[in-house]
């Protein structure tokens, strides 16, 4: 019998969809933490912090065009310091993934309860309703996911960049709303810290890119250029946002709001219109981080399984080509966050999420320098500029957006991580017996440039 593979449906304008539109996650309803900490200066962070991740972006396109394996981080990780390693930071990647789904629900649900109040004890409910519909579109074709991704991501490009437009052309827009309080950094320097820090998960998405990479259909050379996009579209998108809504209120009276778009829209009196299309917009940010960041989840426990780091039922594919049993485990992933979140799911998701990515991005930036000095003959089709300079500044950044991140994570985030982490070396412990018992069958696997195609 032919061995199934993932099905390469994937073009460069379609992954550029799905990994920006990962990382456009909606401000309908996190702009009130944004300018509690920091106020209208978030603006000017965004970009500041795209161009600090350039580093650790180049790292993730070198390694995807020498390494280009749905396991991604675990194969570069077990090439540069084993399969201890590996699997360490295959299963950090899968809780930077698998977090963002349930999140999402939570900003749906919030745009929802415009149109439909959703009563609070219901508010749970209703998520894990959410992502068990979209478990059931997961398993059709990645293709679906592909078509869906182009028509959500832009679409929310212009639906959101005319927002902004009427905001500035209002007539209520004003600076005197940003310089007479407080200036562009309110809350000083402790604000500007933690929001560098914090602020990193509206990047987070550009990472799950080489998680599809068995499912492109472009050169691996070529998939820099989507993590760039992933980085430098949202900055933009996100830096015109803010200063569109920093100068409609002062940042105390926007952090109190709930959804500040379709808020100012109701007080200045613009049509009405303009603010269901807010909500629209905002509903398909949701959207397209669910889909993006779903698809990769599940990629990510597929990988692992290439490598016989989990069991081998999770690389099953159903006759779309979608892994059947990992869309299941990151459903009950995905259910598990949605009762771990609560009230506070902003604050509570931000900071979870980034002690887990920067993590990540560090391990990638390191496994970069040790494999050019471990591996001097493997061909790169794509190498980062600035040779171990520029990786090096990306271990940097990764440090500040790991320590940052800490101080802001409230106590149920470190419960949920150390339960999290308890469940990792639980599935540790268990493969590992299970390898002794069937050696031959679970013996670990380290991809190389030589498997490329082969599995």
């Amino acid at each position: 019998m032919e061995k199934q593979k993932l099905r390469r449906d994937l073009s460069m304008i379609t992954m550029v969809s799905l990994a920006a539109g990962a990382v456009i996650g909606g401000w309908l309803a996190e702009a009130p933490y944004w300018f509690s900490l920091t106020g209208a200066g978030a603006a000017w962070i965004f970009p500041v912090l795209a161009a600090l991740l350039i580093p650790v972006g180049l790292a993730f396109g070198e390694l995807m065009a020498v390494l280009p394996f749905s396991s991604s981080v675990d194969v570069w990780s077990c090439n540069a310091f084993g399969h201890k390693a590996g699997w360490a930071t295959q299963w950090l990647m899968f809780l930077v993934q698998v977090v963002e789904p349930p999140m999402m629900a939570f900003i749906f649900i919030t745009a929802i309860n415009f149109f439909i109040p959703i009563p609070e004890n219901m508010v749970t409910i209703v998520a894990i309703g959410m992502v068990c519909v979209w478990y059931i579109l997961s398993n059709f074709r990645i293709s679906l996911t592909g078509v869906l991704a182009n028509i959500f991501f832009y679409s929310m490009i212009l639906i959101s960049l005319f927002v902004a437009f009427r905001f500035f052309t209002s007539g209520s827009w004003s600076f005197a709303n940003i310089s007479n309080n407080g200036g562009w950094f309110p809350q000083g320097g402790r604000g500007l810290f933690v929001a560098l820090a914090v602020f990193s998960l509206k990047f987070i998405g550009f990472e799950m890119t080489p998680t599809l990479i068995e499912e492109m259909k472009f050169p691996v050379k070529d998939v820099w250029k989507v993590v760039m996009a992933a980085l430098f579209v949202p900055a933009i998108l996100y830096c015109i946002v803010v200063l569109a809504l920093g100068g409609m209120a002062p940042w105390g009276e926007l952090a109190g709001m709930s959804m500040p778009e379709p808020e100012l829209i109701n007080k200045i009196g613009l049509p009405a219109f303009i603010g269901i299309l807010a909500i629209i917009s905002g509903i398909l940010h949701a959207l397209t981080t669910l889909m993006g960041f779903w698809v990769s989840s599940a990629r990510v426990l597929y990988g692992a399984a290439q490598l016989n780091q989990l069991p081998k039922q999770l690389m099953a594919l159903n006759r779309y080509g979608q892994p059947m049993y990992s869309n299941i485990a990151v459903l009950l992933f995905s259910i598990f966050f949605c009762f771990f979140t609560g009230d506070n799911w902003v604050q509570y998701i931000y900071a979870v999420s980034c002690v887990a990515a920067g993590l990540v991005y560090m391990i990638v930036c390191i496994d970069a320098i040790v494999l050019r000095k471990k591996h001097p003959e493997w061909k790169r089709p794509f190498v980062a500029p600035g040779g171990n300079l520029m990786f090096g500044i990306g271990i940097l950044t990764s440090a500040w957006i790991t320590i940052g991140s800490c101080l802001e994570m409230p106590i149920g985030g470190y419960i949920a991580l150390g339960i999290y982490l308890a469940i990792g070396l639980v599935v540790f412990i268990a493969m590992d017996a299970l390898r002794k018992s069937h050696p031959d069958e679970y013996a670990l696997i380290t991809l190389t440039p030589d498997d490329v195609g082969k599995v």
